[in-house]
């Protein structure tokens, strides 16, 4: 016990000579704390956007539920194409078609078929005007798959759906820009396609959804969807785009739809066993892989980026407690004359590293959180500081006092104490 309290009254008169160095050492110093406290601040706000990120991909993925996955006529990520040469095989395969979707809801552990397609369009009410918005084309059978958080309205009907009817429903950012303080049921809108032959028309609005925020799908965008068969007889869309959307049936595990699913299309489209299927499927947990190994190196080259800044912060503290060990040379002699051993000279200086390293890591970590919580509530992105985040960020503070510590503390530690005295 004795031994623990003659260690802790030295650590905190290691951290009083730290401070009073601080002072008597402005420029140095916070040249040291500011090194430090960049490379925890860029730690913590990484950690925090990642953090944020994760949870809203997840809580994405996890409303159109865990066991949907999609069909579609391309993988998750492209293949480098070329202009000449076989270089992406997804090209040559052909496009979903709606009887496929079609055969797809006869099998028995199928729930739910959706037939989506997005395409860019620009949208006017008036003189206000949406150049460039994302439509979405889909079944009426979509509010099954991810039901969407109805504002006012409804959503089309599979009558409306198949007839090709001319309604939308759209999300409350567009109907803000759109209507501003009107009510948006009943109006009609101008939709007029921005690709291929740029073709569309009038559409009335029957539906206002709110699109929960997250960083996949932007909730401050307007987003405008209809059937998809308006989409492409009305509107233009090419079908060769189009993708299934699958939900299992209640009693199906994922892998016997999925199974079922691929023996289905492969048959239809006369493909032999030994050929590869001219289709993709993608689970949700592929796309997670795919966003994971994206984020990983982002994180990674982020963190590496930070680490910069605690290396010019550790360089920091070398050169201050190099010039502290000098101008203390008579007092180290003294302590040593009094009895001070090595052991104890090494521990005070390595304190006073630490010290000057936790003190640039506290700012960080307080500018971080300070950020996260601004990111937090001004976009999509639910930012927050994981403890893990300040656990590590704290530990490299420490981490880079005692590495970069360690050389000058190791000089004051072996001084001599007849030379240090006379010291001048």
């Amino acid at each position: 016990m004795l031994r623990f309290m003659d260690r802790l009254r030295m650590s905190m008169e290691g951290v009083f000579i730290a401070l009073d160095a601080m002072r008597a050492n402005k420029v140095r110093a916070g040249l040291t704390i500011l090194g430090v406290a960049v490379g925890v601040f860029v730690v913590v706000v990484i950690s925090a956007a990642v953090h944020g990120i994760n949870e809203s991909v997840a809580q994405q993925f996890q409303a159109a539920g865990p066991t949907t996955f999609f069909v579609q006529r391309y993988p998750i990520v492209f293949e480098n194409c070329h202009d000449s040469g076989d270089s992406c095989k997804w090209r040559s395969n052909p496009s979903l078609t709606f009887a496929e979707a079609d055969l797809l809801k006869g099998l028995e552990s199928v729930g739910e078929v959706a037939i989506q397609q997005g395409w860019g369009a620009s949208v006017k009410y008036r003189d206000r005007e949406l150049p460039n918005v994302n439509i979405l084309g889909i079944t009426a059978n979509w509010p099954q798959i991810n039901p969407p958080k109805m504002i006012a309205g409804r959503v089309f009907t599979e009558q409306e759906s198949r007839a090709a009817a001319s309604v939308v429903v759209i999300n409350t950012t567009a109907a803000e820009r759109l209507f501003g303080d009107e009510d948006a049921i009943g109006k009609v809108i101008n939709v007029t396609a921005i690709q291929g032959a740029q073709r569309g028309g009038p559409f009335t609005v029957i539906g206002v959804f709110k699109d929960e925020a997250s960083f996949l799908q932007g909730g401050e965008r307007p987003r405008v969807v209809t059937s998809v068969y308006a989409l492409t007889r009305k509107v233009g869309a090419l079908t060769r785009w189009v993708a299934f959307v699958i939900k299992p049936a209640a009693n199906a595990r994922q892998d016997v739809t999925i199974d079922e699913v691929t023996a289905a299309l492969r048959g239809v489209r006369g493909l032999r066993p030994g050929r590869e299927s001219n289709f993709a499927i993608i689970t949700q947990d592929k796309l997670f892989d795919v966003y994971n190994k994206v984020f990983g190196m982002f994180f990674l080259v982020m963190i590496s980026l930070s680490s910069v800044g605690l290396l010019v912060g550790g360089v920091g503290v070398v050169a201050i407690m190099m010039i502290s060990v000098t101008e203390r040379t008579r007092e180290i002699g003294v302590r040593k004359a009094l009895g001070a051993t090595r052991l104890i000279i090494l521990w005070q200086f390595l304190v006073e590293a630490v010290t000057l390293t936790a003190t640039g890591a506290m700012i960080g970590l307080a500018l971080g959180w300070a950020v996260a919580l601004l990111v937090r509530n001004t976009t999509p992105v639910a930012a927050s500081v994981p403890p893990l985040a300040v656990v590590a960020a704290l530990g490299a503070s420490a981490f880079t006092g005692i590495v970069f510590g360690m050389l000058p503390a190791v000089r004051a530690s072996r001084l001599d104490p007849v030379t240090a005295l006379r010291h001048e």
